[in-house]
């Protein structure tokens, strides 16, 4: 069986986001980057997979800068067997473009089953995987929360959350694509053997021409932050100072 993970660099939810003097994007020179946490549930599943088909090999693909490479080892890290960049310039990269970049590595690649986290930490749109699986014209299913592959690995069957705290129960035809959600599985730790091997091992580049229809993909014009509102007061000062700025207002807001 041959496995597909995709995997995204995201920032540290504990770095400060600040936008560039451009407006175009987020300044990246005080960031750190890891591997979207989302993802790390995909590629553990993508191991669980291998433990029970042994013959199973697992590439995890990322499209982003040269800094991304360090998320495709994370996954080798984990345990796949080889890592890919598709490489794309910092910035906004829209999920219809990763999804056709993507694409155009996987077709003609005989992947059984495409596996992606939920969403990503960052822009939480959740659209690659979907979109993915339209490009290749294979089943696919989101917030999948349990997954087995049948004995001659022609079709997997599985749960998804659903609204209402539902779940629905699919069978799908393979190749499929899975966008699991946290919560499948719980993601390992890497090994020595394999932070060894995938320190020595190199994660080539694949450039991919795509042609998209402008009216069918968006472009991320300014970035800007969230403005002040009419019904909010902002406190300034020392703590002390807002403490009892704060104990003033709700002193002339109370009843008693």
């Amino acid at each position: 069986m041959k496995i597909l993970v995709c995997v995204k660099q995201v920032p540290d939810s504990e770095s400060v986001i600040e936008i560039a003097d451009s407006g175009e994007w987020i300044a990246e020179d005080r960031l750190v980057f890891r591997m979207n946490r989302f993802d790390e549930y995909a590629v553990e599943e993508a191991l669980a997979l291998r433990e029970s088909f042994p013959d199973s090999s697992i590439t995890a693909i990322t499209v982003g800068p040269k800094r991304a490479e360090s998320t495709a080892r994370r996954a080798m890290e984990m345990g796949a067997d080889r890592g890919v960049r598709i490489p794309h310039e910092p910035g906004y990269a829209s999920p219809m473009a990763v999804a056709a970049l993507i694409a155009a590595h996987a077709r003609g690649e005989g992947y059984d089953i495409v596996l992606c986290g939920a969403m990503a930490e960052d822009d939480m749109q959740a659209q690659v995987g979907p979109l993915l699986a339209e490009m290749l014209d294979i089943p696919s299913a989101t917030s999948v929360i349990e997954a087995e592959v049948s004995e001659d690995a022609s079709a997997v069957r599985l749960e998804r959350e659903v609204e209402g705290g539902e779940r629905e129960l699919l069978e799908l035809a393979l190749p499929a694509l899975l966008a699991v959600q946290p919560g499948i599985n719980r993601p390992r730790y890497p090994s020595l053997s394999n932070v060894l091997r995938a320190k020595a091992q190199a994660i080539p580049e694949e450039f991919q021409e795509i042609e998209l229809d402008p009216t069918a993909t968006e472009k991320l014009l300014r970035l800007r932050l969230p403005g002040r509102s009419a019904n909010c007061e902002f406190l300034v000062g020392s703590a002390a100072e807002k403490a009892e700025s704060l104990i003033s207002i709700l002193a002339a807001k109370s009843f008693f």
